[in-house]
């Protein structure tokens, strides 16, 4: 017998229902109420454990023509475009991908009337401050200040509540079936939004891109991830893009936990490593470009390695370089040590890096620009910040791919409609954040930018949502 809370969300006639409280779902329920529709938001994870991997984020990459409050000098729409082309190397909808760049020029401002402090502009090593606005407090405290609002104007949250069925036909959805509290629900919607993120925290489906190698990966983000919502879309007629092994993954401490570890767990020693794999050999290029621009692709780079290892090696001058890890590094007061602590062959290791030491330049490094420090004589060469490895103690960190999100999803046009398979809009099915991503990142990432598309179509699918019911 449903309870008086139950029967109050079970009989109410929903403008719109929200599956996914993360910033997407969040910030599509914030638009559609402020247009006043009545709005029910859906989340798979228990309250303490809400908004998917928003929880887990820092910032967000705006556009902006001058310095705000939180961003220093320009970051022009010309230069955001660069840098994305750069990373997915064009593998990108350019028409959509233009609408997230655009959009997120309003962003910060959007977020900040509706409670989201951010702290001021960044210095240091990470090179962000003119890019990238960070949230006081982190994530956690980013969506905590969305939700606040969102309740105080009637939005209505439900928690470990779990999407079992979409009611699609021919692109209208009439209803969802929901378990929650140990009873089965079907609700009814004129609108519905999904925002329900990826599929990482499945390794079986990830191995279906991926093959044996996901067994060995980490899942840096939430665990409550696993697609369910994605695969009944699919079922249903949705069309999907992006590739199954596309994902955004970094490289992070392989003594990380399983599932949502989060942001700690990712190693930034990186450019000013030398990186090994277990044949203690080098493998790509440590000093490409900044960190932020290129961290994303070393989860791929990881996962190509044998067993899906590889070892970060950096003395007592680059330790000092970044930020330092949450999981304290290996350390030795020779190479050698270092290398056997690690389970790397220590001949090998030394070799590898006497060679590495013996190509790099004379003179400091300069970590603050692309320094041109290059190797020479390598393969590969590190390009940037070439600085021997040689000032005892070593320090060593293990590595291992750690998944944040997948970007196989759903089609999307520039109202945030899902596409079904015969191209045309679904009538009354909007898509925001992660479970969309892949329209925008087809491969590669840009620090923020996840949170990014996940405002900016967001907002897109609220609008678009209460505009459709109040027409």
């Amino acid at each position: 017998m449903p309870n008086e809370i139950t029967k109050s969300i079970i009989e109410k006639s929903w403008d719109i229902i929200v599956i996914g409280g993360g910033n997407a779902g969040v910030c599509a329920s914030i638009t559609a109420a402020e247009r006043g529709c009545s709005v029910l938001v859906i989340d798979s994870a228990p309250r303490h454990m809400r908004g998917g991997n928003t929880r887990h984020t820092r910032n967000l990459r705006a556009m902006h023509d001058e310095p705000t409050d939180v961003l220093t000098d320009r970051y022009s729409f010309e230069e955001y475009w660069e840098d994305l082309m750069r990373v997915t190397k064009g593998v990108t909808n350019e028409h959509l991908a233009e609408v997230t760049l655009r959009g997120s020029q309003e962003l910060t401002h959007w977020l900040g009337a509706r409670g989201v402090r951010f702290q001021s502009a960044l210095s240091g090593t990470l090179n962000l401050s003119h890019t990238n606005a960070f949230f006081l407090g982190g994530g956690r405290a980013m969506l905590n200040a969305l939700c606040r609002h969102a309740e105080l104007i009637g939005i209505r949250f439900i928690y470990d509540a779990e999407v079992t069925n979409i009611a699609l036909e021919n692109g209208f959805c009439e209803a969802i079936d929901v378990e929650w509290q140990g009873q089965s629900l079907h609700l009814n919607c004129k609108q519905l939004i999904t925002a329900a993120g990826g599929f990482e925290a499945d390794l079986d489906w990830l191995a279906e891109g991926w093959g044996d190698a996901a067994k060995n990966f980490l899942v840096r983000g939430t665990p409550y991830n696993k697609g369910k919502v994605l695969r009944v879309l699919l079922d249903r007629g949705a069309q999907p893009v992006g590739a199954l092994d596309q994902c955004h993954a970094v490289a992070i401490d392989a003594r990380a936990p399983k599932y949502d570890g989060g942001i700690a767990s990712r190693v930034d020693a990186v450019p000013f490593a030398v990186v090994l794999n277990k044949n203690a050999e080098r493998f790509y290029d440590e000093g490409e470009d900044f960190w932020p621009k290129r961290y994303a692709i070393w989860g791929r780079l990881v996962a190509g390695q044998p067993d899906q290892i590889a070892y970060a090696i950096i003395d007592s001058d680059g330790v000092k370089r970044f930020m330092p890890s949450v999981f304290t590094a290996i350390t030795d007061n020779s190479i050698e040590g270092l290398a056997s602590q690690l389970g790397l062959d220590p001949k090998a290791a030394k070799k590898t890096v006497d060679a590495f030491n013996a190509a790099c330049p004379d003179g400091p490094i300069d970590q603050m620009r692309l320094d041109g420090k290059a190797t020479k004589g390598l393969t590969p060469e590190k390009t940037n910040w070439s600085a021997p490895i040689s000032k005892p103690p070593f320090y060593g960190y293990p590595l291992r791919p750690g998944i944040t999100f997948t970007y196989m999803g759903v089609a999307v046009n520039d109202r945030a409609q899902v596409l079904m398979q015969d191209g045309k809009p679904a009538a009354n099915l909007f898509a925001a954040g992660e479970i969309m991503a892949g329209n925008v990142l087809g491969q590669g990432y840009l620090a923020g930018i996840g949170m990014t598309i996940g405002g900016v179509f967001g907002r897109i699918a609220g609008a678009e949502a209460a505009r459709v019911l109040n027409r």
